[in-house]
């Protein structure tokens, strides 16, 4: 995939299409574990914050108010579970059956000192992001993978919901020596609701969603940022240390020091200061010339619509498990402008992405049909059910819904009334 071509998110402007396919639900018997993760200094909420049974490869994260379920098949053979988030101590908790719901646990921020010769090791750090891209095949999956997900875009017209997706799914994964071309994802189970309102049929459509654990692997994909052709088109500069999972972290970030054809990004990478894997990467589309941006992520738009970019972020996070490094979370969120000729005023729309790794498994896999995979011009709108029953996703593990996004659904279902 080229650099120029790489388009991370594909949008599509459109009048509405609704689909309603009907997808089987399974039953399955399991214990769930809900509660809120909280600072222990400041008590406040702690987002994005990864939950994980203990001795599996089961785990979910906390949504933007810091709350969790964790959904564990019976019969239930853990007896801990981990939290985990940048700059915090992991907390591990012992877990029963009999257990009290919708507890709060409490994580402590982490407090650490490092010499001024660990601090300034690394005179150019650009070296060091070689080093790392230079230690992928060490560091992470020698082996295809078959992970499972829960996926959720959602988009807000000012600050109302107008359209939720969400999407159990799988996908495989060659090993890190195979590109992401031979990487596929497919949808196991889905749900949408968009809004009814004429005033809100101006949509925005995903292209590909499900595929962000593929093409949004900076890793295995590294053409977005990491590529040896890539990297002479930044700037790097060391920050300050932090921890994830309590390891160490290098820090660095990194800028455009160039002008390319095609927009470029500024963010900050986290390597793991004991094995140099890449464990998290931030960043943002430059934003100095909107029209670069618009060309690459807008696909298509109706006559006489404007489109304005304000901002496009990414998140990738990697977990590490048994001495090997996997993709753990993706976020993507998107904010844009759109108006019509002759209007006076612009409406304003945010896009969020995310998909969280659920569970993996590396043992007798097989590769995803072409038949089964998800297409990137396909969005998954069109391609679910409509929202019903409470119990849909069933033993999946699913990021759990803020209080707004709740609050949303609810809204949204009387108006479909």
């Amino acid at each position: 995939m080229s650099t120029k071509h790489l388009t991370t998110v594909l949008l599509s402007l459109l009048f509405f299409l609704n689909g309603s396919i009907a997808i089987a639900q399974e039953t399955e018997n399991y214990f769930s574990i809900t509660g809120v993760v909280k600072d222990s200094r400041s008590k406040r909420s702690v987002a994005n914050v990864t939950v994980s049974a203990k001795g599996i490869n089961i785990g979910t994260i906390t949504n933007d108010d810091g709350e969790f379920i964790l959904k564990l098949v019976e019969p239930v053979t853990v007896s801990e579970i981990e939290l985990s988030c940048i700059g915090y101590i992991n907390a591990k908790i012992s877990i029963s059956k009999d257990m009290a719901q919708n507890q709060t646990f409490f994580i402590s921020p982490q407090a650490f000192t490092l010499s001024e010769i660990e601090v300034f090791s690394w005179k150019n750090p650009r070296d060091l992001v070689e080093l790392a891209m230079g230690k992928v095949e060490q560091n992470y999956s020698s082996k295809p993978n078959l992970l499972t997900g829960f996926y959720r875009e959602t988009i807000q017209k000012r600050r109302n919901y107008i359209h939720i997706s969400e999407a159990v799914i799988q996908v495989y994964k060659s090993t890190y020596r195979q590109d992401a071309n031979f990487d596929r994802s497919q949808v196991l189970k889905g749900r949408s609701l968009v809004s009814p309102k004429k005033s809100d049929t101006l949509d925005v459509k995903f292209l590909g969603g499900p595929n962000m654990p593929v093409f949004l692997d900076i890793v295995k994909n590294p053409d977005v940022v990491l590529s040896k052709d890539i990297l002479p088109y930044y700037s790097y500069k060391m920050g300050e240390t932090t921890s994830i999972d309590d390891r160490l972290q290098f820090v660095v970030h990194f800028q455009p020091q160039v002008s390319m054809e095609f927009p470029l990004y500024h963010g900050t990478l986290y390597i793991d200061r004991e094995t140099y894997a890449f464990t998290r990467a931030e960043f943002s589309m430059d934003m100095s010339d909107r029209l670069k941006v618009t060309n690459v992520i807008l696909k298509s738009r109706p006559t006489g619509l404007r489109f304005t970019p304000e901002e496009v972020m990414y998140v990738v996070s990697y977990k590490n498990s048994n001495n090997k490094t996997y993709l753990s979370y993706i976020r993507n969120e998107v904010r844009f402008k759109c108006d019509w000729r002759r209007r006076l005023f612009a409406t304003n729309y945010t896009i969020i992405n995310e998909s969280i790794i659920t569970d993996y498994n590396e043992d007798n896999i097989t590769r995803i049909a072409a038949r089964d995979a998800f297409s990137m011009h396909k969005s998954l709108s069109q391609e679910v059910s409509a929202y019903y029953d409470e119990d849909f996703w069933g033993a999946y593990n699913i990021i759990e819904p803020t209080e707004s996004l709740e609050n949303a659904v609810g809204k949204l279902k009387k108006q479909l009334r």
